[in-house]
């Protein structure tokens, strides 16, 4: 084995825990860019979100988890609770 290859297998080996934590991450942004918030969400009726949260979400009115996550001073508890609410069909209703 040539000293380049052998250089080869030793990174590989070093940043293979890296890698694959980056991968997960790349997987888990695809599955929050696809969990669309409904555009009628009424944040004010969600309990437990930070007050610049609450803010910013209804300023900005996100159409994915992802991009609420993306929004500064909008953190994972929230991002947790947001999801919880939508997943089991809490959300409250506002007409526009």
């Amino acid at each position: 084995m040539t000293d380049e290859i052998a250089e080869q297998v030793e990174i590989q080996v070093k940043y293979e825990g890296y890698i694959q934590k980056s991968n997960l991450q790349v997987e888990k942004m695809k599955r929050m860019e696809d969990k669309k918030i409904p555009e009628n969400i009424d944040y004010d009726a969600i309990s437990g979100l930070a007050t610049e949260a609450l803010e910013k979400l209804k300023k900005i009115e996100p159409l994915s988890i992802a991009q609420a996550s993306r929004i500064s001073g909008v953190n994972p508890a929230d991002i947790s609770i947001l999801l919880v609410y939508i997943e089991q069909g809490k959300i409250a209703k506002i007409s526009k």
